[in-house]
């Protein structure tokens, strides 16, 4: 008889791990409380897998051999406590989809840069002619691009806490901790050491014979990590050299240093790299080591690193009209990001800042000397927008939008040539808003409707 699987939730993990289990012959049920959409509907019916929407029957949904929990859910919804009070094994898509690969798997997480660097380290992989996928919190999910692609020889994977979460047996070859900063405090109950307590999992089942990356910039990471013990053979990355630190990968006059166990070691010129700002320099030095540790050579990884391309929604300039950029920075919801993204222009009064959405417990004074010094002008973007305003009122001039097009309207109006127009959130994006991508999206839509209107004048 079939084990009988139940996924909870019908996004892009839950409906992924369902195709999974049955393509490997479990019995599987699909439950989500709101609404699936039409696509989703449409590929479960393809593969003959049921489904409800609207609520969840907890008779049903208890009668299960396990029950894989898509990220977004609380594990303080009753029918989680009522899975977790039954002992029924509960299981992200992550844990299960990592059941059914023989590859080695590449995994990264972190409050910020996990974005650039899983996509960065698949490029140079890719580039470097390794068989390798990519899923996990970017693109497709890990279980859907199994079916649909078959199994790869590596896999580089993106993972956030809540991923996290119920992983147990996971176990990377490689891991890339980018740094840690407080994040999804809501999720957590204020608890900034539960969130970093999730991130730390990505290393649990490593070994000696496995490789830690981690961001020796940050503090708190540090901090986080000495709480443990760690089996996995440890590679710092940092701006520069640490004397204390036996080998590792970091900045020099030359460009970028890799000095990793058992290989020679490698300089690449700082000519390859493309990317911008300081962050980014950890995010490259971890999927430079990442690649190497794999078997890519100094030389492909400097034709791939020349030829990445950046991330969409992270720093991205849409346009320049009349002497004004217009900087596209939506994948920064946290307050971290926005520390990197104003961190990278100079201090001067110039940048016409568009932040604010769903708030996540956010501390905003660390961006407060920032923003002092270099933003003329606060568009608060959201439905409420009481928090964000009555920080910053006083520290700057401050102006409310509710909807992409009027704050690209009011930016426009106040901006002048050698301004920037930065939409850089700190805020997760649901008020206004389907995620982040739909928030940079019509900030993209909008600045190109300014053309015209500039062109004419």
């Amino acid at each position: 008889m079939a084990k009988k699987i139940i996924v909870l939730g019908g996004g892009e993990s839950g409906v992924g791990a369902a195709l999974l289990a049955k393509h490997k012959g479990y019995e599987v049920f699909l439950s989500e409380v709101g609404q699936l959409k039409a696509e989703q509907k449409t590929l479960l019916a393809h593969f003959g897998i049921p489904y409800e929407e609207g609520g969840h029957n907890l008779e049903k949904i208890y009668t299960a051999d396990e029950v894989i929990k898509s990220p977004g859910i609380p594990n303080e919804l009753p029918v989680v406590q009522g899975i977790v009070a039954r002992g029924i094994p509960l299981l992200s898509e992550i844990e299960f989809a990592a059941r059914f690969t023989r590859g080695k798997l590449l995994a990264i997480t972190g409050s910020n840069g996990k974005t650039t660097t899983t996509l960065l380290l698949h490029h140079l992989l890719t580039h470097a002619g390794f068989d390798v996928g990519l899923g996990g919190n970017v693109g497709d999910s890990f279980a859907r691009r199994l079916v649909e692609e078959g199994d790869h020889d590596y896999w580089v994977l993106e993972l956030s806490s809540f991923q996290l979460e119920h992983c147990y047996d996971f176990h990377p070859y490689v891991a890339i901790l980018t740094g840690l900063s407080p994040d999804h405090l809501d999720r957590y109950g204020g608890s900034y050491e539960a969130y970093a307590e999730a991130k730390m999992r990505i290393f649990r089942n490593q070994t000696a014979a496995d490789y830690l990356i981690f961001n020796y910039e940050s503090k708190d990471l540090r901090f986080a990590m000495a709480k443990h013990r760690i089996e996995a053979v440890r590679i710092p990355v940092a701006y520069t050299k640490k004397e204390n630190l036996p080998f590792g990968a970091w900045a020099t006059a030359a460009g970028l240093t890799m000095e990793l166990p058992d290989l020679p070691p490698a300089l690449i010129e700082w000519n390859h790299l493309k990317l911008s700002g300081k962050h980014n320099l950890t995010n490259a030095l971890a999927a430079l080591a990442a690649a190497m540790l794999v078997g890519a050579s100094p030389e492909k990884l400097k034709e791939g690193l020349a030829s990445f391309g950046g991330v969409p929604h992270r720093m991205e300039l849409i346009a320049e009209i009349q002497g004004v950029r217009f900087i596209n920075d939506s994948k920064a919801t946290n307050v971290e990001s926005v520390f990197f993204a104003l961190e990278a222009f100079p201090a001067s009064p110039h940048i016409i800042w568009i932040a604010g959405g769903v708030d996540k417990g956010n501390d905003y004074s660390m961006l407060d000397e920032l923003v002092c010094s270099r933003v003329k002008h606060l568009i608060c973007l959201g439905i409420d927008n009481a928090k964000l305003r009555a920080h910053y009122e006083s520290k700057v001039k401050c102006s409310e939008a509710r909807s992409m097009e009027e704050a690209i309207s009011l930016a426009a109006s106040i901006a002048q040539p050698g301004d920037v127009v930065l939409l850089s959130p700190a805020c997760a994006s649901f008020d206004l808003f389907k995620n982040y991508e739909d928030r940079g999206e019509q900030f993209r839509r909008c600045v190109q409707l300014l053309k015209p209107l500039y062109s004419k004048a």
